[in-house]
This record gives structure tokens, sequence and C-alpha cells, in this order.
């Protein structure tokens, strides 16, 4: 965080470069080398079934930046409302969901659960999504982009993130 001298009041925050996670139990660690490509906050039906809360909030990141740093991961599939399928990984023992890849992305490109990581209020909703179906209690923050369903990328993220993206998209079709 950034502070001023004069009075110690908080004027920015600055995403660290690291951030560490895990699961209940601790049995699996993990790391994000780097900071998400966007993160979202889905208040889709599909994951409030999923998560049983009032939406889900992932951070999305390139696969092989996230390490994993003990334990191991259970890989379950499940059904999704694209009707293509999405992967949870879960800890085999407290099978907390720690991240999930869905098939547009296929496996390179985590969907890192952010209320898994050590410091999840370092990394707000970039943009809430599918708010049709929000609950009616809750309430979007000022200044943060929603939309009611899906959106496009080059309309909202970074000029970084889209960059990380079609590097990622180029290894794809190399494979």
């Amino acid at each position: 965080m950034i502070q001023s001298v004069a009075d110690g009041t908080i004027l920015c925050t600055v995403i660290e470069a690291i951030h560490d996670g895990g699961c209940t139990c601790r049995f699996v660690r993990f790391r994000m080398n780097g900071g998400p490509l966007f993160v979202h906050c889905c208040h889709c039906r599909w994951c409030q079934r999923e998560t049983g809360a009032a939406f889900a909030y992932n951070a999305l990141i390139e696969a092989d930046r996230v390490a994993l740093l003990s334990g191991k991961v259970e890989v379950i599939a499940t059904p999704s409302s694209s009707g293509k399928g999405q992967k949870i990984s879960r800890c085999p023992q407290c099978r907390i969901a720690v991240w999930s890849n869905y098939a547009g992305a296929g496996d390179a490109l985590n969907f890192v659960r952010v209320g898994t990581l050590d410091e999840p209020a370092l990394m707000p909703p970039d943009i809430h999504i599918y708010t049709a179906s929000k609950q009616p209690w809750v309430f979007l923050p000022p200044g943060v982009p929603a939309v009611a369903e899906y959106y496009r990328a080059s309309e909202y993220w970074p000029k970084e993130s889209l960059e990380r993206r079609a590097a990622l998209q180029a290894k794809a079709r190399v494979r």
C-alpha cells in the first residue's frame, strides 16, 4: 500500500506480483506468480448454485503462472450452463475449490477463487457479470463496471491483459 507520509491515509492499494493462497485445511497451497488478467464477480444462477453463495469471485490468470506449492488438487469434471463443462480443482481432503478451468479457455487459463487467497482484499472485482440474475439484496459498488450478461474483453480489459491473452491464444494455436 502507498500511504501519505503526513497522516497515514491510504492513497491507493498496489496489487503485489505474488499472491499465495490455499484451501481451508492448508493441505493445498498455491502461488499466483503475477497479477490476474482480470477479476470477475459472476452473479449467474449457475455460479450461485455451484458456490452456494450470491456470486462467484474469480481471478483469471494463465495456468502456467499458478504454482502448486504443496499438496495436490483433485480435478472434478462438472457440467456448466454452456453445456461444455468445467473442471474444478479441489483439495482432496477438505474439498475446497481453489480454481476452475472452463471449456472456452481450456487448461491454459485458471479461474482462481479469490476467497482462497491469503489476501483477497488486494483483488477487488474488475467487473460484475450476469447481473440480470444477481440477488436483489446484493448492491453493486459505484465505479465498477456491471453487465447484464457476459462482455467483450476488448471493451473492458487493460491493454496488458489483452496482450497476455493474445500470447496465450497464440501459444494454444501452435500446439
